[in-house]
């Protein structure tokens, strides 16, 4: 993208350089805060071999789980399967490679990537098979591990509202994995549902400042519920 202006007006526009084979960073938790449409285009473009970087991979049908039918995604580094029979399958079938990463350090390894830093030490998991073949250093006493962090080609966003210079504001609980996310990309698209003018935004609101962002695109949402719990009580 050339100048300020990061609005684009097509999902084709919005994903366009994604190749095979290529590493993917998408922000979200469950399937709040997801860029449902920028990963309905992937799923379009057919692009295979993919490693993705994410909390979870959807559920059946819907969400990264849509790329999971096709059998688009090489790789995932997550923290859990969630929701997602289609995933627990390719995994014990060995379709699937997936290096489950425990949620925190996941979140760190993208920010750690955005900052620039290639590693940094955890204390979380040491002693547990999440350890093994990593370096372990001693420090105060107690023992950590090295965890290298985490940067990719494409990471793919989703926020509440943005300005067209691409400063970012996420809603709620939307704010899991989207900032770091937003970072960790060589090309960061932000799928949002509010477009403003530049300095409608209240400056010290901002979640992400577009200087990380490189193409926006307005969608629509479907905003499906993971579970569904519903009380009895009268």
């Amino acid at each position: 993208m050339a100048g300020f202006n990061k609005v684009v007006h097509s999902y084709s526009v919005a994903m366009e350089g994604l190749k095979d084979d290529m590493t993917i960073i998408a922000g979200g938790f469950g399937l709040c805060g997801i860029p449902e449409g920028l990963i309905k285009q992937i799923q379009t473009l057919g692009t295979k071999g993919l490693t993705v970087v994410s909390n979870n991979c959807g559920v059946d049908g819907f969400g990264l789980g849509l790329l999971l039918e096709q059998k688009q995604i090489k790789k995932m580094i997550s923290s859990y399967v969630g929701e997602n029979a289609l995933f627990e399958q390719q995994l014990l079938n060995g379709e699937l490679e997936v290096e489950l990463t425990p949620q925190g350090t996941l979140a760190e390894k993208m920010r750690a990537g955005g900052a620039g830093i290639p590693a940094f030490f955890t204390a979380t998991g040491y002693g547990t098979p999440v350890a093994e073949g990593k370096e372990v250093r001693e420090f105060n006493g107690r023992p950590y591990i090295m965890e290298e962090s985490i940067s990719g080609d494409f990471a793919i966003v989703k926020a509440w509202k943005a300005d067209r210079y691409g400063n970012c504001v996420y809603r709620h609980t939307a704010q899991n994995f989207n900032p770091m996310a937003a970072t960790a990309g060589k090309i960061t698209v932000v799928e949002v549902e509010e477009l403003v003018e530049p300095g409608e935004l209240e400056p010290s609101q901002i979640h992400t400042p577009g200087i990380y962002v490189d193409r926006i695109i307005v969608g629509q949402f479907e905003k499906r519920i993971e579970r569904k719990v519903l009380s009895t009580a009268q």
